[in-house]
């Protein structure tokens, strides 16, 4: 008897105690916090990091707004046309040209083989230039500026054959310097756009 109490004195038992020393490390909890403008921030043991809620941002950026875009279309138009009779007014100023609205919408006095007809050319195509910073100042995305040139030339050959008829369109200067004129709105608003879209990007420190 003496020796089974020892060995049963001796032999470890093989169940944990219900005390024993075993610590659980509980993490902080965190608090997930969403702004007005979709940006979530997430509150944990004092770090605040702050996420963009993507789908909110995605689909306000693509929402199709009919309204804004013919305002824009009827406001590049407008100032296109009021560009080019200012810069008309001026050649009659300098040069002596006569001031009439077929220089616009017509073809009769863009011939880029005569003197007259260059400075009409010259005319039209650094109103294309002007016509990119507007690009930059109403529409505001590079990758917009292709289509709203190609609706202002658009707009404008319509115009042009409602006008003149035919024969304005059958003029090889006239698809000429206008096309020439779109290449160059184009590329150069998509340069002025893209630097304003970086612009408005903040960088974090």
């Amino acid at each position: 008897m003496a020796l089974l109490r020892k060995n049963r004195i001796n032999t470890p038992s093989s169940s944990p105690s219900r005390g024993g020393n075993r610590t659980q490390r509980l993490s902080p909890p965190s608090i997930l916090r969403t702004t007005s403008s979709g940006l979530q921030q997430t509150t944990t043991n004092g770090s605040i990091s702050t996420t963009t809620n993507s789908s909110s941002s995605s689909s306000s950026a693509t929402r199709f707004n009919p309204r804004l875009i013919l305002s824009q279309i009827v406001a590049l138009q407008s100032l296109h046309y009021l560009i080019l009779t200012i810069m008309f007014q001026i050649n009659a100023l300098l040069y002596g040209n006569t001031v009439t609205i077929d220089r616009i919408f017509t073809s009769k006095h863009l011939n880029i083989w005569t003197g007259e007809g260059r400075i009409d050319a010259m005319t039209l195509l650094l109103s294309s230039v002007i016509g990119s910073f507007l690009l930059a100042i109403i529409v505001e995305k590079s990758k917009k500026c292709l289509d709203f040139t190609c609706t202002l030339l658009f707009v404008h050959v319509v115009i042009c054959g409602m006008y003149d008829g035919a024969s304005t369109l059958h003029s090889f200067d006239f698809w000429i310097v206008n096309l020439l004129g779109m290449v160059t709105m184009v590329l150069l608003g998509e340069y002025l756009c893209s630097r304003k879209e970086l612009m408005d990007i903040p960088l974090l420190m």
